[in-house]
C-alpha cells in the first residue's frame, strides 16, 4: 500500500495520547511495522514512525508521534501536538484507572492542539476481554458525549489496529480535500501534474537524532 517515503499528496501528523502501559508504542509499532514485542519497556523521549496508504488514488503520508513515557512525568508539552491533524487517545480496557484518565487526556490535547483536530477513543488491549473493566458500552457513550470515534483494539493480535488508523486518516483526508474544494474553487485549471502538500509536518534534526526503537509505553 505504501510508496516510496518521499513521495507523497499529503502529509499528516497523528498523536497518541492515554497514560503509560496502555499500549500507544505498541500500536506505532503494529501500524507501522507490524511488529509485537511483549518484553517492551517504557522510554523517555518522544519517538515517532511514518507509513504511507492509499486514499481516492492520493498518498496519505502518516507521521505518528508517542509520548514514549513522558506522560508518567505529565511533561508533554504544546510541541508535541503542534502541528497534529488527528489523536488516538488510549486507554486499557482492562485497567479502568487508565480510562478515568481518559477526560484528562482530553482536556489537555484540547488545550494544547488545534480545536479542529480529529479524535478517536481507542480500548486498547480488547485480547484480555475476560479481563475487562471499562464496558464498551460506557465507552462508546462516551466518545458519543464528547463528539468522538471509538473503536477497542488489540496490539497483540493485530485486531482493528489497521482499521483504527485507516479511519482516522482517511477522515483527515475527507475534511482536507474538501476544504481545499471549497478554498480553491479553480482547481480544476490547475495542471494536472500539480502536487498539493497539504498540513506538511517535518520532524526536526532533534527529535530525528532521539528516534528509538519502539516499546509498549
Amino acid at each position: 500500500m505504501g510508496t516510496r517515503d518521499d513521495e507523497y499528496d499529503y502529509l499528516f501528523k497523528v498523536v497518541l495520547i492515554g497514560d503509560s502501559g496502555v499500549g500507544k508504542s505498541s500500536l506505532l509499532a503494529r501500524f507501522t511495522r507490524n511488529e509485537f514485542n511483549l518484553e517492551s519497556k517504557s522510554t523517555i523521549g518522544v519517538e515517532f514512525a511514518t507509513r504511507s496508504i492509499e486514499v481516492d488514488g492520493k498518498t496519505i503520508k502518516a507521521q505518528i508521534w508517542d509520548t514514549a513515557g513522558q506522560e508518567r512525568y505529565r511533561a508533554i508539552t504544546s510541541a508535541y501536538y503542534r502541528g497534529a491533524v488527528g489523536a488516538l487517545l488510549v486507554y486499557d480496557i482492562a485497567k479502568h484507572a487508565t480510562y478515568e484518565s481518559v477526560e484528562r487526556w482530553l482536556r489537555e490535547l484540547r488545550e494544547h492542539a488545534d480545536l479542529n483536530i480529529l479524535i478517536m477513543l481507542v480500548g486498547n488491549k480488547c485480547d484480555l476481554r475476560h479481563l475487562r473493566a471499562v464496558p464498551t458500552d460506557e465507552a462508546k457513550a462516551f466518545a458519543k458525549q464528547n463528539n468522538l470515534s471509538f473503536i477497542e483494539t488489540s496490539a497483540l493480535d493485530s485486531t482493528n489496529v489497521e482499521t483504527a488508523f485507516q479511519n482516522i486518516l482517511t477522515e483527515i483526508y475527507r475534511i482536507v480535500s474538501q476544504k481545499q474544494i471549497r478554498d480553491n474553487p479553480d482547481d480544476d485549471h490547475r495542471n494536472a501534474g500539480d502536487g498539493v502538500r497539504t498540513i506538511s509536518v517535518e520532524p526536526t534534526d532533534n527529535v530525528e537524532a532521539r528516534r528509538k526503537q519502539c516499546c509498549q509505553t
